[in-house]
């Protein structure tokens, strides 16, 4: 079975046709700036040389239809036909409470897309756009939705609900949903598998970090409580957003500064976190550059980012009374030894005992950096959504 995993964003498209025979992906690549001028495609081949297309793009079904173009290439192509297409798997960010699985793509499913717009305006929208575009070059071929929140369905009410009138739930949904399920449920299914342990049996914390950053707590493979909540924004301080801070701040801002709500928003998600801090990148890797050089708010970025990961691991091993295993995935957490013994060097009370030299080695592979004789399992993981995605719609394209 061949797979095509389809990831939209408003003006770009991640791809990838899994061969899911090997798990390995026979192409992948990245359409930019669509509906911006300068369009681009970036197609790499498994096995030959990348190809760059610039090509004018005005909307989604333009940049499907020319991954689909390069994909069937008698050059640069991996497939003959669209009939070796078995499927397509889509990233759709919110999944509102509706959906707690991956789901086959169909008139009900796609207005329940539509109207978590509300709760997503950002990413809903292209998610669709990338789903009407198959469908109308593809219209025989099976689509599923797989959704960043479905994995934290799972979550108890005393997780989710905030404390707020509960009215405003009802009436809005004003709820946690988190989002990266799809990272913490693969990497958290690897773990068990590294562990050669039944997921049933382990309380596992998996921390995504990254740009963007989420930790999750895991009983039994289920997901019982996470960092982000109705939005992205909740949780730890990230790239660039402020993650957990006082709500009155927002309305203190907008007083002192003359702001309207829209633009305290866009403050919070897009000029905070480690990059309001530090006044010098939301890029961890040029933090750890200018901390070593001497500047203070990057090191004090690099602190309180440490400092916040620590204290959701030690809320969430109360929660799960007890942890098997510590997770650490994504960009900063596949690749930052340093990150991932700033927040590890407090954490002997949970049973962590960090091998340095593995530590110091481990980049972007599986590998456990735990010392032999400690109780709760260090591990490094590199995420992999897109085959997350890929198992998701082979099962149920197979169940059909």
């Amino acid at each position: 079975m061949k797979i095509l995993i389809i990831n939209c964003g408003s003006s770009s498209l991640k791809y990838q046709l899994m061969d899911m025979n090997t798990k390995v992906p026979i192409a992948k690549g990245l359409v930019e700036r669509i509906g911006i001028p300068g369009s681009v495609l970036n197609h790499r081949p498994a096995d030959k040389e990348k190809v760059v297309i610039e090509t004018d793009l005005p909307d989604h079904v333009a940049a499907i239809q020319v991954v689909l173009d390069a994909i069937l290439h008698p050059e640069h192509g991996v497939i003959k036909s669209l009939n070796e297409i078995d499927a397509v798997g889509h990233r759709v960010v919110h999944g509102g409470e509706k959906f707690s699985a991956s789901v086959l793509v169909d008139e009900g499913v796609k207005k329940i897309i539509t109207d978590c717009i509300e709760l997503s305006p950002l990413h809903n929208p292209a998610n669709m756009a990338g789903i009407l575009a198959c469908e109308k070059l593809m219209p025989e071929t099976p689509q599923v939705a797989v959704f960043d929140t479905a994995f934290h369905q799972t979550m108890p009410a005393e997780s989710y609900i905030y404390g707020i009138p509960y009215e405003l739930y009802e009436k809005y949904h004003i709820r946690r949903y988190g989002f990266h399920g799809t990272s913490h449920k693969y990497v958290s299914q690897r773990a068990a598998a590294l562990l050669n342990k039944d997921i049933a049996d382990l309380k596992i914390i998996t921390c995504h970090l990254g740009n963007g950053s989420s930790i999750a707590a895991v009983s039994g493979g289920k997901c019982v409580d996470t960092s982000m909540g109705l939005t992205p924004l909740e949780g730890l301080m990230m790239g660039t957003r402020s993650g957990d801070i006082d709500p009155t701040i927002v309305s203190y801002i907008i007083d002192k500064e003359g702001l309207t709500a829209q633009q305290a928003n866009d403050l919070l998600n897009k000029k905070s976190g480690v990059l309001g801090v530090s006044g010098v990148s939301s890029d961890f890797r040029d933090l750890e550059q200018a901390a070593q050089a001497g500047n203070y708010r990057a090191q004090l970025a690099l602190d309180v980012f440490a400092h916040d990961v620590k204290k959701y691991i030690g809320s969430y091993a109360a929660i799960l009374d007890g942890v098997d295993a510590i997770v650490f995935t994504a960009g900063v957490g596949e690749n930052s030894p340093t990150m991932r013994e700033s927040i590890c060097n407090t954490l002997s009370y949970l049973g962590v005992s960090l091998d340095d030299e593995k530590n110091k080695n481990a980049r972007g592979q599986e590998i456990d950096i735990s010392n032999p004789e400690a109780k709760c399992r260090v591990l490094v993981i590199p995420t992999n959504e897109e085959l997350m995605i890929a198992l998701d719609t082979e099962e149920i394209v197979a169940g059909q």
